[in-house]
């Protein structure tokens, strides 16, 4: 870009929302009674639910994750076998299905179990050779707590889950022996052995985290658009408006037109790689160069969120203005700046943790990038001289006086497939915390609209559809 100037759920595959990122936005839930994919009726019993695990690789990747019906967070797991993660329903229920959303280090083999206690165990449900993705698995049991026990992964990682879904009716007996499921998994069949299925007895391993106490349950109001790259040109229309080559080298996302001379009317008649394809929107960032080579990301989801605020001023969001610009991030930053939204980190790696600047991803992993834009407008201007004065960012859950208009939080998630030293690693713009992104709003009236009215006013996770 120009030389001014997004969890997660982050993440090995986190984006969440999520194609290339493992969004896998159709296995969403966002209400306390669903319908479990796959068929057969029943209440949402696990989300927002306490949660422990024998566990976490970071402590972003606890337990609680994996239940708070986010697939921009999730659970993952030290690397080695077995692990397990465990729901507290609350009482005793029937269960009827169990949902598993791998994210890409997913177990191989692992046994689902039910306990009355917490204390002794009864297996219910036993795979090998398991696909990964979302397994929906029909069982028939009944306990207040519910275990995956992981004994074998698929990777040299641990095992990590975007999110575990128990689903059934609350208040059931729990049975003195062990239930088999009425049916199988999708897990293809190997020839390996099964364990029994008697009940067992275990205790609770000491490296077991536990999540908060029980308290509201989680909601997650949000879309998403996956926009993979288009081109990459030395332009920025919002910040150098028709002059050609008068900026850093900037790697373009979603509407394939956009040049220095891009305006709303041209972005209207663009065509978009986005998924939604309606999503005709630019996005765009400073390349990322290698040993001085241009390297794009294989990752990139934009979320459209509601957070950072009150669920009375998500209430009262408004759709983002069509032809809105915005710039986040800071690209004249000479250090790490505290009040910058960017960060790095990665995939596959999360000892490393995250940081302003660029990181050390070990070979295997991917470097990530995340960037959130202000979500407070002034009502008014669809740009402003600095590109940034007419939004602003939440303060205290809410919109300030000035900025007085809440609309969608864009929350951009781009994965590089570049790891080791970040010596040789520079953006376009220069050091990894001039990290900036610019987008300039093209999605048509009505979709929007009918996003914030679907999916972020009443605090719902949608996918690129717009639907839950």
């Amino acid at each position: 870009m120009s030389p001014i100037p997004q969890k997660f759920r982050h993440w090995r595959g986190r984006i969440a929302i999520l194609g290339a990122v493992c969004v896998a936005a159709s296995a969403v839930y966002v209400t306390t009674t669903l319908a479990a994919p796959g068929g057969g009726a029943g209440e949402l019993l696990s989300q927002g639910k306490p949660a422990t695990s024998s566990s976490n690789e970071i402590p972003q990747f606890d337990a609680k994750a994996a239940v708070d019906s986010d697939l921009g967070t999730r659970w993952s797991s030290a690397f080695a076998d077995p692990q397990w993660l465990q729901v507290d329903l609350g009482s005793d229920a029937s269960i009827s299905r169990v949902v598993l959303n791998w994210e890409r280090a997913y177990a191989k083999s692992y046994q689902l179990q039910t306990s009355g206690d917490g204390s002794g165990w009864t297996t219910v449900h036993n795979a090998t050779g398991g696909p990964g993705g979302i397994e929906s698995l029909t069982i028939n049991a009944s306990g207040r707590y519910v275990r995956l026990k992981a004994t074998e992964r698929s990777t040299q990682y641990g095992v990590s889950l975007w999110e575990f879904q128990v689903f059934g009716t609350a208040g059931a007996p729990v049975p003195t022996t062990a239930v088999t499921p009425t049916s199988t998994s999708t897990v293809a069949p190997t020839s390996a052995p099964t364990s029994t299925t008697a009940p067992t007895k275990s205790s609770t391993p000491t490296s077991a985290t536990t999540a908060p106490p029980k308290g509201p349950l989680v909601r997650v109001a949000e879309f998403v658009a996956e926009c993979p790259f288009t081109h990459a040109l030395p332009d920025d229309p919002i910040v150098f408006p028709k002059l050609p080559g008068a900026s850093h080298l900037h790697s373009f996302f979603g509407n394939e037109t956009t040049n220095a001379n891009t305006d709303i009317e041209s972005l209207k008649k663009g065509r978009s790689t986005c998924s939604p394809s309606v999503d005709i929107s630019s996005y765009w960032v400073p390349s990322l160069l290698v040993d001085g080579k241009s390297v794009e990301p294989t990752g990139t989801t934009f979320y459209y969120l509601g957070e950072g605020v009150r669920d009375d001023v998500i209430a009262q969001t408004q759709p983002l203005p069509y032809g809105l610009r915005i710039v986040a991030g800071n690209a004249k930053a000479t250090a790490p700046d505290d009040s910058s939204r960017a960060r790095w980190s990665c995939l596959h790696a999360g000892d490393v943790g995250s940081s302003k600047d660029f990181v050390n991803c070990p070979a295997g992993t991917m470097l990530e990038s995340y960037l959130d834009f202000p979500q407070c407008w002034n009502g008014k201007d669809l740009d402003s001289a600095d590109h940034k004065s007419h939004m602003s960012y939440p303060v205290n859950g809410g919109c300030p006086s000035t900025h007085p208009v809440p609309v969608p939080k864009l929350r951009q998630v781009l994965r590089y497939p570049a790891s080791g030293d970040p010596s040789h690693f520079k953006l376009a713009s220069g050091p990894g915390f001039t990290m900036h992104g610019d987008f300039f709003n093209a999605w048509p009236e009505a979709e929007m609209a009918r996003r914030v009215n679907d999916c972020i006013r009443p605090i719902i996770k949608c996918g690129p559809d717009g639907t839950p």
